[in-house]
Order: C-alpha cells, then structure tokens, then sequence
C-alpha cells in the first residue's frame, strides 16, 4: 500500500476515473452493461504507474457514470490509499436531500461533486432546488462543485455563481471548448467571463478531446493562455482525465503540454497549474 507522504511532493492530476469488473462488489447502474466499459477495467494501479513516471504521486477522481449515485468503488479506493486520492462524486440532486448527502461524503475525502445538465436545458438544470441546496452548502463545507458543461451551458452557469458568490466552482476540461474540432472566441470570451466570480477555478484537462485532438496538442495554447490571463495560475488546475487520454495517446502527451509547453509561465506559475491549485482544493 502506497502513501503520498512517503514521497517528495509531486505533481496533482486533478481529473482521473476508475472502474473494476468486480461487478458482484461494486454493481453498473442499470443503464450501463460490461460492453460499454471502455477499457474493461481501469484500477488505482494503472493510473498510478502513468502517473508517477511522469512525477504525479496524487490523483483527484472523478466518479465514474458507470455507477451513477453509488459512489463505493471511489470510496474504497480512498481508503485503500491513504493521501494519495481525493474524490469528486455523484449525488442524485433529485433526491430532495442532497445536502445532507454531500455532507455525509465529505467525512470519507470527498472534497467535490460533479454535475451535469444531462437532458435538460441549463437554465432548467441549474434552478432545481435540490441543485439550489448543493450550492449552498458546498460554500457552507468549503467543498467543490464541478461542472461538466458545453460552452452554451456558461451564461447561466454564470448567473448562478452571481447568486452564490461564495461557492467553489471547478469547471470541467475548458468547458469542453474545441470539442466539435474548432475554438469559438465566443465560448472562450464567455469562460473567461467567470473570472469574475473570486471562486471559480478552470481544469485544463482532456486535451485528446478538444481542438485537432492530437498531440502535441499546439493549437490548445491560445485557449489556454485566455484563461490564463483572465483567472491566472491560482485559479487553474491541470488533469490528465485518464482513462480517456491514454486510449490513443500517451499519459506524458497531457502533462508535456503543461510542463514544457507553456512558454508564457513561470516555474512558479506551473507549480500552480500542476500542483498547488488542486492541493487547496482537494487535499487541504
């Protein structure tokens, strides 16, 4: 068993999934078969092996849709690794109580929660009271919300950060801006218009997803140097959002554009995006 603090501080990927195929142990939702899991099988230990040959030692994860609102397998791999993970998870905001749920997860290092509008319009999404709730006591427990958002989703995303100025928001991988294989300056202008908002932090992460979809993945660094000067590297976080990445590219294809990439940051400002972001979000 592996520990974080027997080892110099690295680097923080800050967007990973796992899944197993003891499907007795850790049952899919009912909308998901074994056939749909790809690759079949992504364990702790695969990501750890990418991660730490290129000097990643912590990994936030992200529950993985699979399970939908069973957060257990994310759990027990926490608890299997002392202060080496930190979990993003999945609460049903339908539920009625899905405050109280968040605050029962955040004593098993929990430190966010993933939402997404799935079928419904943004506007729709984001007004449910159950939602309402979410927002309000991530402020009160100084926990995350993390967005998985398109672009037309940002101006009502938005507003609600208007409303809740002092909740945590971790948008998801640029806000998939350049997922149809173009970067619209309008999606970036209105990303970078949540830089008003003191609370909210953008992940730059599934780089094998957006704009060429290739590495070395240049034609990304104009996106990136926007949110850059518009949230600066206190506010920016780097993920490798593995599995996926790893499926036609390599690990070193994602963090490489980051480390030695960025012409315009500092070493200081990299220990940011790479570490120190993520560090006081999800580890503190």
């Amino acid at each position: 068993m592996s520990s974080a603090a027997d080892e110099k501080p690295g680097f923080i990927d800050a967007h990973v999934h796992v899944w197993t195929n003891d499907f007795k142990k850790y049952p899919l939702d009912s909308g998901f078969t074994p056939k749909d899991m790809k690759p079949p099988i992504y364990l702790p230990e695969d990501i750890l092996k990418s991660a730490r040959a290129s000097g990643v030692n912590r990994v936030v994860l992200i529950q993985m849709s699979y399970y939908k609102f069973d957060n257990s397998y994310m759990l027990d791999v926490i608890r299997r690794y002392p202060g080496v993970f930190r979990g993003v998870a999945i609460v049903d905001w339908s539920s009625g109580t899905p405050d109280e749920t968040m605050s029962q997860l955040a004593k098993q290092n929990v430190r966010g929660f993933r939402i997404y509008p799935g079928k419904m319009a943004p506007n729709d999404w984001l007004e449910l009271e159950g939602m309402q709730k979410m927002f309000r006591r991530a402020a009160k427990e100084r926990l995350s919300l993390c967005p998985l958002i398109n672009p037309d989703a940002l101006a009502a995303f938005d507003r609600q950060c208007a409303k809740h100025p002092d909740t945590s928001i971790v948008v998801d991988h640029l806000a998939r801006i350049g997922a149809s294989g173009t970067t619209e300056k309008t999606d970036t202008d209105q990303l970078c218009a949540l830089a008003r908002h003191p609370n909210v932090k953008v992940k730059i992460s599934a780089f094998y997803a957006l704009g060429e979809k290739k590495p070395p993945h240049l034609d990304l660094i104009p996106l990136i140097r926007r949110v850059y000067d518009s949230f600066g590297p206190k506010r920016m976080m780097w993920a490798s959002d593995c599995p996926f990445q790893t499926v036609d590219e390599s690990y070193e294809n994602s963090i490489s554009l980051v480390r030695d990439r960025l012409d315009f940051a500092s070493a200081a400002d990299k220990e940011w995006i790479l570490r120190r972001t993520a560090e006081e979000t999800f580890f503190r």
